[in-house]
């Protein structure tokens, strides 16, 4: 499946012609193209066993970058290998620019379990820039529904603590996803804390936001009214100045508007 998937972006990681070849672990170094931030060490053990038992059955892809071997696919495997302490693993050279390089990272780890939501936000928009596709299009070859793809972006444009709360698994994205209906940042960042530290689930979350929300609207209720009690006092008093001015008499006003309230001079000459 991830073959095809490769082939849906015009990539190949492998073909029948590769040398499989035993790489100096000391000399690989990880991708910057890397979408997973986060490595469940327990997996990783898991791994190691594996490997112990049964040694490294696929071997990774890697590129050669400044004089050392840049990961293309397999980090985790190459990463089980350094923590048993061996010297070598087996790897496929290939020749990738950084577009391609990027491009089956990214293909690989969402093809694999166990990515945050963010990451793998990250990993679909970089598809989307690399390849100039829209977000339908992007789910057309991955062979996910366009919200899927729509719902895990939003949650970029979520706050960097809210963000790093779903790194680390702090929250679930269905929390992430209820703060987005907040209008902004600082409330986002409160009704976060309140999740954490009131252990909130999604169904008492979401009501707590609509508590927000509400309150929200009877304070800008109040703000409204009292603007155009304001708006109704300033037009009173220009329609009186006009009233005077039409009468023949020079009057000189001028308005200033402070920050708590709205000043009007009025100079009316004694000749």
């Amino acid at each position: 499946m991830k073959e095809q998937f490769s082939k849906l972006f015009g990539l190949t990681e492998r073909s029948n012609g590769d040398e499989v070849k035993q790489i100096p672990v000391e000399d690989i170094v990880t991708s910057p193209y890397q979408p997973r931030t986060l490595f469940d060490e327990d997996k990783i053990d898991e791994l190691c066993q594996t490997i112990k038992t049964h040694g490294v059955i696929q071997p990774i892809v890697v590129r050669i970058r400044n004089s050392k071997y840049e990961i293309i696919a397999g980090e985790r495997r190459w990463r089980a290998v350094t923590k048993l302490g061996m010297e070598t693993i087996p790897g496929i050279v290939r020749e990738f620019n950084d577009s391609q390089a990027a491009s089956i990272a990214l293909i690989e780890n969402l093809q694999r379990e166990g990515l945050t939501s963010i990451e793998e936000a990250v990993a679909y928009q970089k598809l989307i820039d690399l390849h100039q596709l829209t977000q339908e299009s992007l789910a057309q070859r991955l062979g996910k529904s366009q919200s899927t793809i729509a719902n895990k972006i939003r949650l970029l444009h979520l706050p960097e603590e809210v963000k790093l709360a779903l790194m680390e698994r702090k929250i679930t994205e269905r929390h992430a996803r209820a703060l987005l209906s907040l209008d902004t940042e600082e409330l986002r960042i409160k009704v976060l804390g309140e999740i954490i530290a009131k252990e909130l689930n999604v169904k008492q979350t979401e009501a707590r936001i609509a508590f927000y929300k509400e309150s929200s609207k009877i304070k800008k209720s109040k703000r409204v009214s009292y603007t155009k009690d304001v708006r109704l006092a300033l037009n009173t008093i220009r329609q009186s100045i006009d009233m005077v001015s039409g009468s023949g008499m020079a009057i000189n006003t001028t308005e200033n508007d402070h920050e708590d309230h709205y000043e009007i001079v009025i100079r009316i000459p004694k000749r």
